[in-house]
């Protein structure tokens, strides 16, 4: 199983990218049907990202960043760099991806991906807003196109050990 999800506030201008390319996702997809695939909008819960990821083979994280980069600028970056286990606290608001990621290795161990791939969008506007700058609009439409791919690999490799899988057992009952 391959599941995507988009992160950010939908009410936070650029914040918002993750959640609108998980929606743009979702919509491209639902039409192929793929029951290898899930695209889930997570907005801010950290606890349902934690949720969502578990039993999944492949996970990737969609996100915007603020470091004081050029609005636009993708990280592509590998999950284990960017877990961290939640400071002791008494609020779940305070309960990031980041935190699920570590979260949900220590709770779930295996039953947790492995391979997890988070892309970053640096953000130029995070105020209250309901519109992505038009600076982030080429890191969008790239960020797409390479998680489409990620998803179409994703499916034929599934596929393929599927084919090989059932004939494989054709070969063992003859």
């Amino acid at each position: 199983m391959l599941t995507i999800i988009g992160c950010g506030n939908l009410n936070r201008c650029d914040d918002a990218v993750g959640v609108i390319i998980a929606q743009k996702l979702q919509e491209m997809f639902t039409e192929n049907n793929s029951s290898n695939v899930q695209i889930y909008d997570c907005g801010t819960a950290g606890m349902e990202v934690m949720f969502q990821a578990r039993g999944s083979e492949k996970l990737i994280i969609i996100d915007a960043s603020s470091t004081g980069s050029e609005p636009g600028t993708i990280y592509k970056v590998p999950g284990e760099e960017l877990e961290a286990l939640p400071e002791p606290s008494y609020s779940l608001h305070d309960f990031r991806w980041d935190h699920a990621l570590a979260a949900g290795r220590k709770i779930f161990k295996d039953d947790f991906p492995d391979d997890v791939t988070v892309y970053l969008i640096e953000a130029e506007n995070l105020g209250l807003g309901l519109e992505i700058s038009p600076s982030l609009q080429p890191a969008v439409k790239q960020v797409m196109d390479w998680i489409e791919k990620e998803i179409n690999d994703f499916c034929s490799d599934n596929s393929s050990k599927n084919i090989n899988k059932k004939s494989k057992n054709r070969q063992d009952n003859d």
